[in-house]
């Protein structure tokens, strides 16, 4: 069935990360058919593709799980509902109108469905790079990477880590304990990174384990042949000093675009879709949007109001697909999983 050009569902879910997988469960739970696409060629969005070996420690009932552990465990509980996944394809047409849109992706395929959920995350994204000297070289053999993947990669590294917010503090204190060396540069003393976070920076600069470089900036790159041999960094009063490091880990966040969801017709706001608050519905009756993508007043960017926003999405759209259908609200612990005959 995934390989079909053409076929219809009630759901279509664009984007298998964390949001959109907890979003096809609540429609299976509603005993309604859906489908994930997603440009990627697996499930899990940025948290499979970009952070798989990265901690996360607000997800209830979860004091720390790996991103790649989480998409797994949500690929699992959909895993009763049988639902199809359209990978490494691109959404490109929206039309129609509230109970029947037509959606087609690059690949050629059509979709028909009732009701639309944007899962897209941050959209189409990629790293904000340094605008540094010979940085694509250095980009080309590994020396220099925006994401990691795999801890072991960096085993043994001298690495220099660049960036004030969550991602460089967390990289920073994950790699500490298998990393030679770890530089950690920013343009001020002043991190904007969760507290805990910033106690055990504060605990591993003191032990030795973490060189704070503040306030400097990225300014120069030294090696050959794509090899880091060290990485010049200065003040904004021209001082400079060259750390060693032969690796770089840029972390100075996404450049993000909706591509063609853009072009939908929907409100949307710096690369983000207002909803209602109470549904999760845009200003394109029918069409929901639900985890990063989505905004509205008081909105927090959490894996776990995603996954909230995936359950009311999935409510509001219940009377669209089944519209002579009473829907009573009931506990999983009560119905437990729906047969899907």
């Amino acid at each position: 069935m995934t390989d079909a050009p053409s076929f219809s569902t009630d759901v279509a879910i664009i984007g298998a990360g964390p949001a959109g997988l907890f979003a096809a469960f609540e429609c299976g739970m509603l005993k309604l058919d859906c489908v994930l696409l997603d440009a990627l060629d697996e499930v899990g969005g940025q948290c499979a593709a970009l952070y798989p070996e990265k901690p996360i420690f607000d997800i209830p009932a979860h004091p720390a799980i790996e991103g790649a552990a989480l998409v797994e465990a949500l690929d699992r509980q959909i895993a009763p509902f049988d639902v199809p996944r359209l990978l490494g394809r691109r959404v490109e047409r929206l039309a129609g109108h509230r109970g029947d849109f037509v959606l087609g992706t690059d690949r050629g395929d059509t979709i028909r469905a009732r009701a639309v959920i944007i899962a897209a995350g941050a959209g189409a994204f990629g790293p904000n790079r340094p605008p540094l000297a010979g940085l694509e070289g250095f980009e080309a053999t590994g020396a220099i990477q925006y994401y990691v993947r795999r801890r072991a990669d960096f085993a043994g590294a001298r690495i220099v880590i660049a960036g004030g917010g969550d991602s460089a503090v967390d990289w920073a204190l994950s790699l500490k304990d298998i990393a030679e060396k770890i530089w950690l540069v920013h343009r001020r003393d002043r991190f904007r990174a969760a507290p805990e976070s910033l106690r055990q920076l504060d605990e591993a600069v003191a032990a030795g384990l973490i060189e704070k470089i503040v306030p400097f900036q990225l300014h120069g790159l030294h090696g050959a042949d794509g090899a880091l041999e060290g990485v010049e960094v200065a003040t904004l009063d021209g001082d400079t000093r060259i750390l060693p490091g032969n690796r770089l880990l840029p972390f100075f966040g996404l450049s993000t675009d909706l591509g063609p969801i853009a072009q939908w017709g929907m409100d949307s706001v710096r690369s983000t879709i207002p909803v209602v608050p109470s549904t999760c519905e845009t200003s394109l009756p029918g069409v929901f949007a639900v985890g990063d993508v989505a905004t509205y007043p008081g909105k927090l960017k959490l894996i776990l109001q995603g996954f909230s926003e995936g359950a009311m999405a999935a409510h509001a759209i219940h009377p669209i697909v089944r519209p002579d259908t009473a829907l009573h609200f009931e506990y999983s612990t009560s119905k437990g999983v729906p047969d899907r005959g």
